[in-house]
């Protein structure tokens, strides 16, 4: 019997639109002989569920195996991660990927000799220096100051400490390098499509821009915290926020089946015109937040104490159209580990893994490849 139920469970898992994911211990899996859905949770014993196969006889239904081998695709898909790898020698043409290369002189400057290559092939010239090039700091020291100013140091106290190692650099050249990588890096990520889950957060946050207040609008994926897509807007309740929503299918190369938000107007229009769809499968609106059971945005709540902390630091943004958003972004997704994630980056979470000592250096490297 329970080779029956273990076989049924994985017909089910196999089927579409049969398992609905509430959160990482809710789902919903539908029954095989009506309309009726089934609870399937975790709990500290085990998987529970309604139906009475399990609550009478206290068996692993069906239900409770088509789960487990949802959870079971999904870890193999994670598994399959893709992998970002940093440009380690020079054995081969960057651009071309030729071995026919050759030392090609030398390139000075204050912070050493770097080695010139030349394709025969290609004919390109590249350094090991790759996406530094004609810079006068070396790759450490300028993801060092990046990496000090995304954990919380103002622009200053990163001027400060580079001085305190003998570096003699400007806060005015650290907010460039900050703005030239920044867009660099997310040119390149926006070509590599997160594996989110299908249930998505959206909240808003006041931020101040010279003094005026503006509200950031953030899009997050549940399961894995994957800061999916964000948008600046004057105003709280009646800024359309319709590009977030569609930069987020753009991203995620899908729309939900669950979104959560609050009960703002504007959220619910945006969902009627991006998400909403007529026939199955529909995304299903939770706009009614409650701070006690399922229906809470604490995840949301958390990122956006994140954003908090960050701002803090700088007491204000000077523009709207800041590099500072968009870099917070990058270093939430993909470099800033999550206790909730056991330590992973959502990004790692979601089936892309940085490698490397310096993940900015591997993700600078491979952006200025593509």
């Amino acid at each position: 019997m329970t080779d029956i139920r273990l076989q049924r469970g994985q017909e089910i898992a196999n089927k579409t639109n049969q398992i609905k994911r509430i959160d990482e211990h809710t789902y919903k899996v539908k029954s095989q002989s009506s309309d009726n859905y089934y609870d399937v949770i975790s709990g500290e014993l085990g998987w529970l569920c309604s139906c009475a196969d399990h609550m009478f006889r206290g068996v692993t239904c069906k239900h409770i195996h088509a789960v487990e081998f949802s959870l079971a695709l999904r870890q193999t898909v994670v598994a399959e991660a893709r992998k970002v790898e940093p440009i380690l020698n020079t054995s081969n043409c960057i651009f071309c990927q030729s071995t026919r290369i050759v030392k090609f002189g030398i390139r000075h400057n204050e912070s050493g000799d770097i080695q010139k290559f030349r394709c025969n092939d290609c004919k390109h010239y590249f350094t090991i220096n790759l996406g530094f090039e004609k810079m006068h700091a070396t790759p450490q020291i300028i993801t060092s100051a990046m990496q000090l100013y995304f954990t919380g140091e103002s622009l200053r106290n990163v001027q400060k400490f580079s001085k305190l190692q003998g570096i003699s650099i400007s806060h005015v050249a650290i907010y460039k390098w900050i703005g030239r990588y920044v867009s660099l890096m997310e040119k390149y990520l926006d070509k590599i499509t997160p594996n989110v889950s299908n249930v998505w957060r959206a909240d808003e946050l006041y931020l101040k821009v010279k003094g005026n207040i503006k509200y950031l609008f953030a899009l997050m994926d549940d399961e894995t915290r994957f800061w999916i897509a964000q948008q600046v807007s004057d105003r709280k309740n009646s800024s359309d926020i319709r590009p977030l929503f569609k930069q987020g299918k753009e991203v995620a190369g899908k729309r939900p089946k669950v979104l959560i938000t609050d009960g703002a107007r504007n959220f619910n229009d945006a969902y009627v015109k991006e998400f909403f769809a007529i026939s199955n499968p529909r995304t299903k609106h939770i706009r009614h937040i409650r701070w006690q059971g399922d229906n809470h945005n604490n995840k949301m709540e958390r990122m956006n104490g994140e954003i908090r902390d960050r701002e803090k630091i700088m007491r204000e943004l000077k523009k709207q159209n800041t590099p500072i958003l968009k870099g917070y972004q990058i270093y939430h997704n993909y470099l800033r580990p999550h206790e909730a994630l056991d330590n992973k980056t959502p990004a790692e979470a979601c089936g892309i893994k940085l490698e490397g000592e310096n993940k900015w250096i591997t993700l600078i490297e491979n952006a200025s490849i593509v």
